[in-house]
């Protein structure tokens, strides 16, 4: 049976800790824990801190759904108010590659540590002066290094696939996984980034039947033709039964996570008004 998560990447204005306790007030089974700043930047996230996450996971009774791995603001002084993919898996710059592969361990740490099933990871963009089939090269080569250290500590990682990324659809995904050969790479799917690049996302869910690290669950208006904009359930265009049917096809039984990032005004608002629409689906 499917549960619902909620993500603390919502709750960007309160600690980690604040933000696991608020997120089981609204009564969600999971918790998915952002793996940057201002919660759990690896560089800066140390024992103590580790320590105050179990204490408030503990409290709560809350799963840990993932730990979201995609973005490192963190690493800048003055980085956009933008999902940040740099430095990337794929960077052609070795000292900044290996950067960020540590950077995925130490996320496979906290994923250990707190029991999380998985980590997500994005490839980020293809930079100029590096051509989209060198950037895979570097791809396979930093996930097969990432999947060693992930698989002794039996934790899954998920390609988040997203429009105008290396890998930015389903297809490409899946391509990957087979191409990998790797029990342990597989998909993070997020429908809203399904939606936008125009798949039929119950199909894309039903296409990738045994590859499903986890779900990324929000609205979007418009589709394809719309903008990659997260909504709260009910907000936007996404058929949420169509979703829920296509998870029970295929027998998926982990936790699909609300990520609603776009409203650190109001986390509370988004997590309750989403887990009214949705759980009538569960």
């Amino acid at each position: 049976m499917v549960e619902l998560a909620f993500s603390t990447n919502a709750y960007t204005r309160h600690s980690l800790p604040a933000a696991i306790r608020r997120i089981a007030d609204h009564g969600y089974a999971g918790v998915e824990l952002l793996g940057d700043d201002p919660h759990a930047y690896f560089p800066e996230f140390g024992d103590g801190d580790r320590e105050a996450v179990l204490e408030a996971i503990s409290e709560t009774g809350l799963a840990v759904s993932n730990v979201n791995a995609n973005t490192a603001m963190g690493y800048y002084d003055d980085a956009p108010p933008s999902a940040f993919f740099e430095p990337s898996v794929i960077r052609a710059d070795n000292e900044a590659r290996e950067w960020r592969v540590e950077y995925t361990k130490r996320a496979i740490d906290l994923a250990e540590a707190v029991g999380s099933p998985a980590v997500c990871l994005a490839t980020g963009r293809p930079l100029p002066g590096t051509p989209p089939e060198e950037a895979r090269e570097y791809l396979r080569d930093s996930l097969h290094e990432i999947l060693d250290y992930a698989d002794p500590r039996d934790i899954e990682v998920g390609i988040e696939f997203e429009p105008e990324l290396l890998i930015e659809n389903t297809s490409e995904a899946l391509e990957l996984i087979d191409e990998m050969g790797r029990d342990s790479l597989g998909i993070n799917l997020d429908i809203g980034h399904a939606a936008v690049y125009g798949e039929d996302v119950p199909e894309s869910i039903r296409a990738s039947a045994g590859s499903i690290t986890g779900i990324h669950l929000e609205d979007i208006v418009g589709g394809r033709r719309g903008k990659h904009y997260h909504r709260i359930p009910g907000e936007g265009d996404i058929d949420f039964r169509a979703i829920f049917d296509a998870l029970a096809d295929i027998g998926y039984d982990g936790f699909a996570t609300l990520e609603l990032y776009t409203y650190p005004d109001e986390p509370d608002r988004a997590a309750r008004d989403a887990m009214a629409q949705l759980e009538s689906y569960l």
